[in-house]
C-alpha cells in the first residue's frame, strides 16, 4: 500500500507548495531539513482553513514577519490585520506566544552558560523537546516537544516533524481520517474511533519516506478522496478500500447527527458623531475573536425591538445615548457553534463619553480609517455598507460582496 501511494502521488502529488520545497528549489532531499519556521506558521493557518486560501495570507505573513524573532516581536494589532478574514484570531495570538517561548528556551536564564564554555551539549528548545543542543535553535525535536507550544495538536506536530526534518510522525488531519475512514468503512464516526485511526495511521506511515508518505496520504484525500464524489478509478488503494467494494464509499465517513446551532439576533449601532467620525471599540482579549475591533452592539432581548435594543446596549457597553436611525445593513454569519443575524442601524451620537465598560478601548476614528483596524469578517461588510452610504466607496460596489 505505501508503494501504491507514493507510485501515485509522484505524478499526481502537490509538489509546489511553497513552504515544502528543498533548498534547491522543487522537492526536498531524502532527509534534507527544512525551515520549519514557514512550516509552523502554514500548518496553523491550515488548522481550519483550504490551501487554497491559506497560501497569499502565508505570503503575507512571512513578507512581513519572516523570522521567529520578528513574530516575538510584532505588535497584537499587526497580527490581526495579516490574519484578517482567516477566522480563529486566538490562532494568531498562539503563534506569537509560542515565538515567544522557543526564543526564550534557545538558553534559558543563565543556568547553562557554563554548558556553553565547556562545549557540553544539552537539549534546545522547550523543556524534553529534544532539541538539536546547538546554540539559537529553539526548534522541537519530538512531537511531545511541539505539543508544548500553544495551539499545536499531535497530527500539527507529526506535520511540521515530518515536513521539516523528514521524521517518522504520524498525522490524522481531516483528509487523513477521511481515507481512513473509507479503508476500512468505520461504522462509527471518526471521532468516537481516535484511538484506532491513530494506530492505523502509524502503521501505514513509511518510516523511510515520511515526508513523501505523509504529503502523498493528504493529497489523496484533497484530490481523490474528497468529501463529495470521490474519484475513486484514479484511486491507487481502490482495491483495498472496503468502502469501495461496499459501493458506498460517500457514505463515510459516518456523521454525528446534527445539533441544533442556536441562533441570536445582534443589533449594532454604527455611531457617528458631528465631526463625522465613527466609534469602534476593542474586544477583551478572550474567545476566538478577542483583541479585535468592532461596531458596538449586543444580544436582542425576546419581545424587544431592534431599535431599543442597539440604544440599550450602547448605554449599558459605551454609557453614551443615540439616536437610532435607519437601517444600515442587515446580514446573517454563521460559526461552527451558532449563527447570528446582524441587524446595523446608523446612530447619531448625542451625549455620553464613551466608555469602555465591556471592552479594552473605545476610539473615534475618521471611516476612510476603518482599514488600519483589525475587524472580524462581519464587520468587513458593515464597514463597505458604511463607506457606500457615505459616499466613499464605488457606488456600484455591492457590500454583501465584501468577506
Amino acid at each position: 500500500m505505501r508503494q501504491q501511494l507514493l507510485a501515485w502521488w509522484e505524478p499526481y502529488g502537490r509538489h509546489a507548495i511553497p513552504w515544502k520545497q528543498g533548498a534547491a528549489g522543487g522537492r526536498p532531499l531524502p532527509g534534507e531539513e527544512l525551515d520549519p519556521y514557514p512550516i509552523w506558521i502554514a500548518e496553523v493557518m491550515l488548522q481550519q482553513t483550504q490551501l487554497a486560501v491559506v497560501l497569499p495570507y502565508w505570503q503575507r505573513w512571512l513578507a512581513a514577519l519572516p523570522s521567529l524573532d520578528a513574530l516575538a516581536a510584532a505588535p497584537e494589532h499587526d497580527l490581526f490585520l495579516l490574519w484578517q478574514g482567516l477566522g480563529y484570531y486566538a490562532r494568531a495570538r498562539r503563534l506569537k506566544q509560542g515565538a515567544s517561548q522557543l526564543l526564550a528556551a534557545r538558553w534559558p536564564g543563565d543556568r547553562q552558560s557554563a554548558d556553553r564554555q565547556s562545549g557540553v551539549r544539552k537539549p534546545m528548545g522547550i523543556e524534553g523537546a529534544g532539541g538539536d543542543g546547538l546554540p539559537g535553535d529553539p526548534w522541537p525535536r519530538t512531537v511531545e516537544g511541539w505539543m508544548e507550544l500553544p495551539g499545536i495538536g499531535r497530527t500539527t506536530a507529526g506535520s511540521i516533524l515530518s515536513s521539516a526534518y523528514d521524521q517518522p510522525a504520524a498525522i490524522l488531519d481531516g483528509n487523513v481520517k477521511r481515507v481512513l475512514a473509507r479503508l476500512i468503512a468505520c461504522p462509527e464516526p471518526p471521532a468516537r474511533q481516535t484511538a484506532a485511526f491513530w494506530q492505523l495511521s502509524e502503521q501505514l506511515l513509511d518510516r523511510q519516506r515520511p515526508r513523501c508518505f505523509n504529503q502523498a496520504l493528504m493529497d489523496l484525500g484533497a484530490l481523490v478522496c474528497t468529501p463529495r464524489q470521490p474519484a475513486c478509478g484514479g484511486c491507487p488503494w481502490q482495491g483495498c478500500c472496503a468502502a469501495y467494494a461496499a459501493g458506498e464509499p460517500a457514505h463515510y465517513p459516518v456523521k454525528e447527527a446534527p445539533k441544533p446551532v442556536p441562533f441570536q439576533v445582534i443589533g449594532v449601532g454604527v455611531v457617528l458623531n458631528g465631526a463625522g467620525q465613527v466609534l469602534i471599540d476593542q474586544r477583551l482579549d478572550e474567545g476566538l475573536l478577542g483583541g479585535l475591533w468592532e461596531f458596538p452592539g449586543g444580544k436582542q432581548e425576546p419581545g424587544e425591538a431592534i431599535e431599543a435594543t442597539v440604544a440599550r446596549e450602547l448605554r449599558e457597553e459605551l454609557a453614551i445615548d443615540v439616536a437610532v436611525g435607519e437601517e444600515l445593513i442587515s446580514l446573517d454569519h454563521a460559526y461552527s457553534h451558532k449563527k447570528l443575524r446582524f441587524v446595523v442601524h446608523l446612530c447619531q451620537w448625542r451625549s455620553g463619553e464613551p466608555q469602555p465598560l465591556a471592552s479594552q478601548q473605545v476610539r473615534w476614528v475618521h471611516p476612510s480609517e476603518l482599514s488600519a483596524y483589525p475587524f472580524p469578517a462581519a464587520n468587513g461588510r458593515i464597514i463597505a455598507a458604511l463607506l457606500q452610504h457615505l459616499g466613499l466607496a464605488d457606488p456600484q460596489a455591492d457590500p454583501s460582496a465584501v468577506a
